[in-house]
């Protein structure tokens, strides 16, 4: 009876031909290739189709989704008609245009590679005087990315990156060392930025931006135009770096918050024009570091509504150069910081409407009969040490500030004179 079984008991093994590890491998190996192929079912290739157009040709696809990337080398016009999607498959960029003259326009371009490095894009641009217009661009790193491409039209395309935190997104457009191109009605969404890098001659346009870094930033680029541009709910409107002759111009600009949120920013830029913008609900509206730059040159800010923000206008420190007229400044907390000195009396300021003016306009002119001026008194103490900004509109700064305005222990500082205030806001329209 040693080593026998009991009798009338049958030990069964288990079916590792059902459940064993090699079938589990299949299995997840079948799965990897069904999911690869969206459940069996192969893209057609768009290169095919670009392969066999003639130079100069149209190009308008039957309805449906096709695969890239896709390379295009030669001058032909692809027309999507809003039926046709161009998937990646989250390799590269969706179309790389290395051609002049080419027009890709009502397309779906989707799912791009994810390097950073390779700037994979929905389209990447290596050519002049092509047509990039109303197409929809989605989950792909880089929007349409410009590198040493002139003369080109990016108009009405529709551009989300790839749903990742805000600073691992790509940027919406990008311009590198490309000229006399214009960026117009776009509608970006969840991006990075708009940048716009070593090019000058760009005009940029009627864009809408929300829901990303910097609206707009330029970097040693000059002699550009940025006009009618709707940026919202950006942690930057527009920020201007090295970048001589730029014109800002009829442009919203609005709830730029956060501990560096602001709505137009300059640093070492010069003969800058700002004009006829909205500024609004931005923690500093206008900021200022080292601007004009150059020896010589002003930066003109006139005719602007600059409201309901933290800091109206903030300087890095105390500079000149820069002319402020017909300005309206409603409703911010502070309406001029200068940190790091005690003011921006330097500049000129002149016909401004200030809505804490305290002034009379006797002779009913429109304009008040005494000076606007700005002091600081106590609750300068946040411009001086940042640390305690988080206290600025406390209670505790306020009643300092209020009793040294009204017995001051020290003489105060003053900030600015503007020897003609504006009476009414509706003057400088």
């Amino acid at each position: 009876m040693s080593g026998g079984r009991s009798s009338g008991t049958e030990v069964k093994q288990p079916r590792s031909s059902i459940f064993g590890p090699w079938s589990f491998l299949a299995a997840l190996l079948l799965w990897s290739l069904v999911a690869s192929t969206s459940w069996g079912k192969e893209y057609p290739s768009f290169q095919e189709l670009v392969d066999a157009a003639k130079p100069n040709a149209i190009l308008t696809p039957p309805p449906g989704t096709y695969a890239g990337p896709v390379i295009i080398e030669k001058p032909i016009t692809i027309d999507g008609r809003g039926q046709v999607t161009i998937d990646a498959g989250g390799k590269g960029s969706v179309i790389f245009l290395d051609t002049d003259g080419a027009t890709l326009k009502n397309l779906r371009l989707t799912n791009s590679g994810e390097s950073h490095n390779d700037i994979d894009s929905g389209v990447q641009v290596r050519g002049n005087f092509n047509v990039i217009k109303d197409n929809v661009i989605d989950n792909s790193l880089f929007g349409i990315d410009l590198g040493q491409a002139e003369h080109n039209i990016v108009r009405r395309n529709k551009i989300t990156s790839k749903p990742v935190e805000l600073g691992m997104r790509g940027d919406a457009i990008r311009l590198w060392y490309s000229f006399n191109n214009k960026i117009m009605d776009n509608q970006v969404r969840d991006s990075r930025d708009i940048v716009v890098w070593y090019s000058k001659d760009n005009l940029i346009k009627g864009n809408d931006a929300r829901g990303g870094r910097y609206s707009l930033h330029f970097m040693y680029s000059q002699y550009n135009e940025v006009v009618g541009n709707h940026f919202e709910d950006n942690s930057v409107g527009i920020f201007i770096m090295y970048s001589d002759g730029v014109v800002v111009k009829d442009n919203y600009i609005a709830h730029a918050t956060g501990a560096t949120g602001m709505g137009i920013g300059f640093k070492e830029t010069s003969e800058v024009v700002v004009t006829g913008n909205r500024v609004l609900y931005c923690a500093t509206g206008l900021y200022l570091d080292v601007s004009p730059y150059q020896p010589d040159t002003i930066n003109r800010i006139e005719d602007n509504l600059i409201a309901f923000s933290g800091i109206g206008i903030l300087f890095l420190n105390d500079w000149k150069g820069n002319i402020f007229k017909r300005n309206r400044m409603k409703g911010n907390i502070t309406q001029v910081a200068v940190g790091g000195a005690k003011t921006a009396k330097r500049n000129d300021w002149s016909g401004n409407h200030w809505d804490d003016y305290e002034g009379f306009d006797r002779n009913r002119d429109g304009v008040g009969d005494s000076a606007y001026e700005l002091y600081t008194y106590a609750d300068r103490i946040w411009m001086d040490v940042p640390s305690t900004r988080f206290f600025k509109g406390s209670p505790v700064l306020e009643v300092l500030d209020f009793l040294e305005r009204l017995a001051p222990f020290t003489s105060p500082d003053l900030v600015l004179r503007d020897d003609k205030p504006l009476m009414s806001a509706e003057a400088v329209d």
